[in-house]
């Protein structure tokens, strides 16, 4: 996809035909759970046959969202189109040939299932322990303890709840609001905005961001937390998440050839760039200090907590990597196969306590998230500051501002001067927009969002992937490891060739054929 070879026929991108078949399966399953005896309580039987009801419809309403994040895109008269809304399930003789609803039209339908979901769900699933019948949630009629944990409790989580519901609802509202899918509606950027308040204030609003900090930032490597985990459970980072394995597999795949990795991921100078200074000031602003002959110092604490620089210690013995062009190892510049090609290695994500010697190999526990908190905080940043500017609220009671400040204390950037560069970037919408979008980079980097927010955004897609090489200390920026050609129209993705050609009232999205 970035060296140009993306097109309707080869799309790895492509989410249409798992969607599809997802929907199809949860049509089919809406349509025939009445007919289940699921247990033979007929009130349990009921409250079973409403969760699986919710689950199905806040499914659907995901798979909407990702085929309107992977596939929307404008016709040839210039509609803001998305897919074809199907509610039941396809049979034999049904007619396939459908044309494609309006973008609009699929976002209304999401909203309507995900009313369906939050309407039939939990919160979250619980049990409810005796003497506290009063919590079980009215809209279920008269149940008892033992019917209510039987259907609800603690037995299913990790499947779809309300709270998810209340996520997926602020995930597609921002895409839906973003400059590429926005008529210039305004009202979008606001029901964004609060979709994701409502999400955070059930994770105590501005706590959500100030009151975890440690597993906020480091949910990935927080040793005890990881082995405290219990199955389904969620640190108080994440919202919803797969369930963890004990494994080595990105450590395999990343870590540098000395530590016995593949150093598949090779973090971009271009990357290393946008993290500011301890400061919070750019490293291109005046105020920032930045030595280029000492680029990684006084940086944001992020930079090398995500990135492994030239001479930053890695693995389970604390090992000296070394990346200089020079360099007598494998690690160094462009040496092998597996070394890095843009002077950097991924290590965000990767636990160092793996130990990938095939004498002494060990495995570590990982689980991957589906939502976190910080995801929806920055969604709710990025919203507010296009609704009511950089220190509106709303009726909410926090700002784009607010956020931004604890995302970036959280990190221990501007501590020492109050985040003087934030203060200063309070007071310009446009301003404060960038700094959302950087904060959002850098820390959602290297979780899948940095393509999909550049497009929403329709921002510039054909930046080169830099690097450096560092010989003899001196630091020299490599200005094209690898060059980006996306054509303009591809901000949005196509609809599969193969579709087209079988469906003539599928249309195809502007620019590509």
């Amino acid at each position: 996809m970035a060296t140009g070879q993306w097109t309707a026929n080869n799309n790895p991108a492509s989410q249409w035909t798992n969607c599809f078949a997802g929907i199809q399966y949860l049509n089919i399953m809406l349509g025939e759970v009445n007919k289940v005896q699921w247990v033979t309580d007929p009130v349990a039987n009921r409250l079973f046959t409403t969760r699986i009801k919710g689950e199905a419809y806040g499914l659907r309403a995901l798979l909407m969202y990702h085929l309107l994040m992977t596939h929307a895109g404008k016709g040839t008269g210039g509609t803001m189109l998305g897919v074809p809304i199907l509610l039941k399930p396809q049979t034999t003789s049904d007619n396939y040939n459908l044309p494609r609803a309006s973008f609009d039209d699929c976002m209304k339908q999401i909203y309507l299932d995900l009313d369906s979901a939050d309407v039939k769900l939990p919160l979250d699933y619980q049990n409810i322990s005796l003497g506290q019948e009063s919590l079980i949630p009215s809209k279920y009629g008269k149940v008892t303890l033992e019917q209510y944990n039987r259907a609800f409790g603690v037995t299913f989580s990790g499947l779809f709840t309300g709270r998810i519901a209340k996520a997926v609802r602020a995930q597609a509202a921002l895409l839906a609001a973003s400059p590429a899918f926005n008529n210039g509606n305004t009202n979008k950027w606001a029901d964004a905005a609060n979709y994701a308040a409502n999400v955070l204030n059930l994770n105590g609003g501005l706590n959500a961001v100030t009151n975890n900090a440690a597993s906020g930032l480091t949910w990935y490597s927080n040793t005890a937390e990881l082995a405290n985990i219990k199955d389904g459970a969620n640190p108080p980072e994440i919202l919803w998440r797969n369930n963890w394995g004990e494994n080595r597999d990105l450590e395999q795949a990343n870590f540098p050839p000395t530590l016995f990795g593949n150093g598949r991921i090779n973090p971009t100078q271009n990357l290393v760039d946008a993290f500011p200074m301890l400061n919070g000031y750019p490293i291109n602003n005046p105020n920032s200090e930045y030595n280029a002959a000492d680029p990684y110092a006084n940086r944001d604490p992020r930079l090398k907590m995500f990135i492994l620089v030239n001479g930053a210690a890695a693995g389970v013995n604390n090992t000296t990597i070394n990346t200089t062009a020079n360099g007598t190892t494998n690690d160094a510049l462009n040496k092998v196969a597996t070394s890095t090609r843009t002077g950097y290695y991924l290590r965000k994500l990767l636990r160092q306590d793996v130990n990938l010697n095939p004498t002494s190999a060990t495995n570590q526990r990982h689980y991957k998230p589906h939502i976190r908190y910080t995801e929806i905080a920055l969604a709710y940043a990025e919203a507010a500051n296009e609704a009511w500017g950089p220190n509106g609220m709303g009726s909410n009671t926090y700002s784009a501002y607010d956020i931004i400040r604890a995302v970036r204390r959280r990190a221990g950037v501007g501590t020492s001067n109050n985040d003087a560069y934030l203060e200063s970037a309070k007071g310009n919408k446009e301003t404060m927009r960038q700094l959302i979008r950087n904060e959002r980079r850098l820390e959602l980097c290297f979780e899948g969002f940095r393509f999909w927010d550049l497009r929403r955004w329709n921002a510039e897609l054909t930046e080169p992937a830099k690097g450096v090489s560092i010989q003899n200390g001196v630091y020299t920026i490599l200005p094209a490891v690898q060059d980006r050609v996306f054509r303009n129209y591809m901000k949005y993705g196509p609809i599969p060739y193969s579709e087209i050609l079988k469906f003539s009232a599928l249309e195809q999205n502007e620019g590509w054929n």
